[in-house]
């Protein structure tokens, strides 16, 4: 089968106007993650049945395939074509032809959020305190509360020693319950920088009246001072908004431009097919399976932003988020409208029916394929970690040189 081809200044002209279009690297994890375009999301081609009509909803979605020359695309657009895609195009040259053009590889996994991230910080100078300063805060008894964004599996795993765990898009939610002295230094960590500048800058953005620094380049920067690590704990944040919380979180979405809709305009946005349209529900999983609205998909709000790629890998779809409290919802979205996306909140429809039972869980790849993260586990290298942050550190230079992005600041 023969497929028509997009050169890569076409791809990079759909993505700097906003096009609908899923760039999608069908490489294993740990080939996508050595390079690829900025907007691109990985999609094994032997992944592409168990993933594609979660990742990819419409049929006749603009959907480009590239390899490096390992002549995967054959598989994968049969794997596609028997699940009904109709716009299928490939990369005329593959990645090769992208870098002979001069654009942009970008390494590692989830790597448009983490550019962003960096962006945010760059740009808002949010506060941090080195690995150093916030063991001696610890150590003297300080008046600090200590807030664990990542996924509780990934805080169960290690973390910092007396940290609770309030993944990202629940602190502005639960921050009053978790330090409800205004005097109170909340500490923000992950595990290396962007989900603490966007957790702390979230806290800052929404109003928090504590002071709120993030813990510079979490458990990696903390491993690499020599510091401790707990292991297997299970401190959760309770729910707790502080005074104001949800019309501040409702402020901050306005600012950024999240716009919001009732059941009715909902409808109305659903019924035009020609558009792509993600619908997440953004809060815990348990909330999620105790009754969901039909037809959102469970990814908490944090994780979203950091996996904005693998949720949503058509550029230029539309967003819906849902929450029953709200706060998540608007917090989340008005990250997500900084990075370009066109996001909305969905406000109300839970006094209806519901659904019940948790999210789809798809299988995890096979680990022969999978990129490891250098923040995960408790085994890598000082070396590995390092040579993660000193990448980190120089995407806002790479954003400048790639100039597709599109993102913005409030």
């Amino acid at each position: 089968m023969t497929l028509p081809a997009a050169t890569p200044r076409e791809i990079r002209t759909a993505l700097l106007l906003r096009e609908e279009i899923a760039l999608l690297d069908v490489r294993h994890e740990a080939e996508f993650a050595a390079g690829h375009p900025l907007f691109a999301a990985n999609m094994a081609a032997s992944r592409i049945a168990l993933e594609a009509e979660m990742r990819l909803p419409r049929k006749d979605v603009a959907i480009v395939l590239y390899d490096n020359g390992e002549g995967l695309i054959p598989a994968a657009c049969e794997s596609l074509a028997r699940l009904g895609y109709r716009n299928v195009r490939e990369l005329a040259g593959g990645l090769k032809a992208w870098v002979a053009a001069g654009y942009e590889l970008f390494q590692d996994v989830n790597s448009y959020a983490k550019a962003f991230g960096e962006l945010v910080e760059h740009r808002r100078h949010t506060p941090s305190l080195p690995a150093d300063d916030v063991a001696a805060l610890i150590a003297s008894g300080a008046d600090i509360a200590i807030l664990d964004v990542r996924r509780f599996d990934e805080y169960t795993t290690m973390n910092i020693p007396g940290s609770v765990s309030v993944p990202g898009a629940e602190l502005v939610l639960r921050a009053a319950k978790a330090a409800p002295d205004p005097a109170t230094t909340i500490v923000v960590n992950c595990a290396g920088r962007t989900r603490s500048i966007i957790g702390t800058q979230s806290l800052i953005n929404a109003g928090v009246p504590n002071k709120v620094v993030a813990l510079r380049n979490g458990t990696i920067g903390w491993t690499l001072a020599r510091h401790g690590l707990e292991h297997g704990a299970n401190r959760r944040g309770e729910i707790g908004a502080f005074a104001d919380a949800e019309s501040r979180a409702r402020d901050v979405a306005y600012r950024a431009g999240v716009r919001r809709l009732d059941m009715e305009e909902f409808t109305a946005l659903q019924a035009r097919a020609g558009r792509t349209l993600y619908r997440f529900d953004v809060r815990s999983e348990d909330e999620y399976a105790a009754g969901h609205l039909a037809g959102f998909r469970h990814y908490a709000g944090g994780q979203l932003v950091q996996e904005v790629d693998m949720a949503a890998p058509v550029r230029g779809a539309r967003i819906v988020l849902t929450d029953d409290r709200s706060i998540r919802a608007d917090m989340t979205a008005s990250w997500l409208a900084q990075m370009g996306w066109e996001v909305y909140v969905l406000d109300g429809g839970y006094d209806g029916a519901l659904e019940t039972g948790g999210p789809v869980v798809v299988p995890k790849p096979d680990p022969a394929h999978r990129y490891r993260r250098p923040y995960e586990g408790t085994d890598v290298s000082d070396e590995k970690m390092q040579a993660y942050l000193d990448w980190e550190f120089g995407l806002v230079e790479q954003l400048r040189r790639d100039g597709t992005h599109g993102f913005f600041v409030i």
